[in-house]
């Protein structure tokens, strides 16, 4: 790697690194999907797939996803295409992750929970022809009312009944029969099972892995303006190769992954779906996170691997039945999505006796950039060290330059993870990459022995439990209010998300408003963990020279009543 060797002084990290995950080990360079088809080779009869008591093959989850590659070619699906998914963890998403990708085309990750206009932005912005959701109240409705207003050509919808066992006459007891949406009859939109009428004879297309792009991954930025990090076939593929080595032992064929992180998410998506593939696991499916399923869950299915965000754990450790459970099947955690606290950490790991690891990453990096050793020394409040194959560097916010090991600057990271570039941005991409060093905006020091702190954060983004909320898009949708004359939105402390979104708002003259009217407006305009946990009604907001509201102020003020940090 950039004819580095153990000796470099200028990698300290090598000094600790563990022995069965060599820093500079050849990294392969295929295709994103090239693991999953490995497991369904050399594991056709494993269990790929666990979903509320149905099980799946990976013979069949195969043979379901080249299915899916030939119905969407049928369809006029070719290389470069972009089809967006807007799926719970599901059979579903797993087939038409890994057809869409088989086809040629490029997945487009899109939250379920986004409202409306965030859904028609992304599939605006993205250019995708085709959108892949459920039938449920919830996703359906919002994909139905954006055929007409974007380029969608066709509205693909999975039934979720179809994807769960029947039980005692009860359909499913995580969504509730009155749920179900009523599908509209007409040419764009069709049945998930009518895409699947094929033989799966999909035509094999030849992927450039650096330059063809496997996933749109939607992110923030200083702006705030969600925007597409360009994840290539090799990006993808060399961070799950990279994740996969820092488990020591792995039994291939036999380790069971929890997801209990959707895998739209990037996190979820490269450390719970692909990286299980690696090692041809089964992966238990959870629809969505609710603590006493995922307790039950553990208890019966024993996973061995549990990939998820800080206040899982801590929702876990916190538990009052938490001692009714056997949870010590989990044998590998890690963190990520926001800062793990040790003490979260150590409890964790004193119920479970598994070793819990914190780590970094950016959708920029598809996404793991660091990872304490699953082996060795975890350091307090470390995001510890680079993974195989990258370079971290701390760089001067002033010049640019590298700073000595000790002083904080900017975290900079080289590495085959890291994005192309920006979709259709090519401002904000020589903004941040330059020769392949990614600026993450994000302060940070390095320690003598290569490990690295985050200590502070550039950008406003807020981080809730792990997703990336932006105050840009919050402050959009309070503007839609007719009283409202003024907004700015900033993180606040916590406890249970990490950090929240709080609302500063002025009202035009002669009007009124409550928090709770407030409230009930944006309730159809952002998702739940964008919506506001606090409003405040100010007179005045505080303002640059320049006219500008000013968030520096308020974040002070925030700072002094909790003692803690913002966003």
């Amino acid at each position: 790697m950039n004819g580095a060797t153990s000796s470099t002084p200028r990698f300290p990290w090598l000094k600790n690194y563990p022995s069965f995950a060599p820093w500079d080990a050849p990294l392969p360079v295929v295709p994103a999907f090239a693991g999953f088809l490995n497991a369904v080779r050399n594991y056709p009869e494993n269990v790929c797939l666990e979903f509320m008591g149905n099980f799946w093959t990976y013979a069949e989850v195969g043979h379901m996803a080249a299915r899916a590659a030939k119905g969407l070619q049928d369809l006029g699906v070719t290389k470069g295409a972009r089809v967006a998914l807007m799926l719970p963890n599901t059979l579903y998403y797993v087939a038409v992750y890994m057809g869409t990708l088989m086809a040629g085309a490029t997945v487009v990750n899109v939250n379920p929970l986004y409202a409306e206009r965030e859904l028609e932005h992304l599939v605006k912005d993205s250019g995708a022809d085709i959108l892949i959701t459920l039938d449920l109240g919830s996703m359906y409705p919002k994909a139905h009312k954006i055929l007409t207003s974007t380029k969608l050509k066709k509205l693909i919808v999975c039934s979720m009944a179809d994807a769960l066992p029947w039980r005692s006459g009860v359909l499913f007891s995580v969504f509730k029969r009155g749920s179900v949406a009523k599908i509209d009859d007409a040419p764009n939109i069709m049945w998930f099972d009518d895409l699947l009428s094929n033989r799966g004879d999909y035509v094999k297309p030849a992927i450039d892995c650096h330059n063809d792009v496997a996933v749109l991954q939607y992110t923030g930025g200083t702006t705030g303006v969600p925007k597409a990090a360009m994840l290539s076939h090799a990006n993808v593929a060399a961070n799950t190769h990279q994740v996969a080595r820092w488990h020591k032992n792995p039994v291939l064929g036999e380790e069971r992954f929890l997801a209990a992180i959707p895998f739209f998410h990037v996190f979820a998506m490269t450390v719970a779906m692909l990286s299980a593939f690696e090692y041809g696991a089964a992966i238990i499916m959870m629809p969505r996170f609710d603590l006493k399923d995922c307790l039950k869950t553990i208890h019966k299915r024993k996973p061995t691997c549990f990939p998820a965000v800080p206040t899982i754990f801590m929702a876990i450790n916190n538990a009052p039945d938490v001692a009714n459970y056997d949870l010590t099947s989990i044998k590998l955690c890690i963190s990520g999505g926001a800062p793990l606290p040790v003490e979260a950490k150590k409890e964790f790991e004193r119920i479970t006796g598994c070793v819990l690891v914190e780590g970094y990453g950016l959708s920029e990096t598809s996404p793991v950039v660091c990872t304490n050793p699953t082996e060795g020394e975890n350091k307090a409040g470390s995001i510890g060290l680079p993974m195989p194959g990258t370079i971290v560097e701390i760089r001067s916010l002033d010049t640019g330059d590298p700073v000595p090991i000790g002083e904080r600057g900017e975290l900079c990271v080289r590495g085959p993870q890291v994005m192309m570039g920006y979709w259709n941005k090519p401002d904000e991409t020589a903004n941040v990459l330059k020769d392949g060093l990614l600026r993450t905006g994000d302060v940070a020091i390095m320690d003598d022995q290569g490990y690295f702190f985050i200590v502070d954060r550039i950008k406003d983004m807020i981080n809730c439990s792990g997703y990336k909320v932006y105050p840009r898009v919050v402050e959009e949708a309070i503007h839609l209010h007719p009283a409202v004359a003024e907004t700015t939105v900033i993180g606040i402390d916590d406890k249970y998300r990490g950090q929240a979104p709080k609302a500063f708002v002025k009202l035009k003259a002669g009007t009124k408003l409550t928090q709770d009217e407030l409230l009930v407006f944006l309730k159809d305009k952002l998702s739940p963990m964008e919506r506001p946990a606090e409003i405040e009604f100010r007179d005045v907001l505080p303002k640059t020279l320049i006219g500008k509201l000013s968030k520096k102020e308020l974040k002070e003020e925030e700072k002094s009543k909790s003692g803690g940090a913002t966003a």
